[in-house]
């Protein structure tokens, strides 16, 4: 009867999307305790929102589906752009600017359905972003 309102679930991209929006909010909330501007939310949502693009352009675009992929890191660049503030010689904003960017290729990797890819990278950036400072300030100090 209404033919258009009709959809079916496709448990693979939901599931897709499931483990993009945990991923990003593991490496978001690094950013979240470490009082950073983008935290938990900001990741999330460019995980997902690349995962989605992702999986649209994989199963809708029968033609060449890595444009759309270049268009997210392109588009990225915008936004990890304004998260860079500089004051003279003092540069901020270039790690957050990075988990953002790490965060919209990680979503097209979920989308690709390598989550074991996506896992152990989200996982060694995540140490690298929480104990990598601690490691940093101990040789800047010697």
């Amino acid at each position: 009867m209404l033919e258009f309102l009709s959809f079916s679930f496709n448990i693979q991209n939901i599931l897709s999307i499931l483990i993009a929006s945990l991923l990003g909010a593991f490496i978001g909330f690094e950013r979240e305790i470490s009082h950073k501007p983008a935290g938990l939310r900001t990741h999330m949502i460019v995980c997902i929102t690349s995962c989605l693009l992702t999986i649209i352009s994989l199963n809708k675009f029968s033609t060449d589906f890595t444009r759309i992929l270049a268009s997210i890191v392109t588009g990225i660049g915008f936004i990890v752009g304004g998260s860079i503030i500089a004051h003279g010689r003092h540069v901020q904003g270039l790690t957050t600017a990075s988990s953002i960017w790490f965060c919209a290729i990680l979503g097209i990797v979920v989308g690709l359905n390598e989550y074991e890819l996506a896992i152990f990278s989200s996982v060694l950036v995540f140490l690298i972003l929480k104990y990598l400072k601690i490691a940093e300030k101990k040789i800047v100090k010697k």
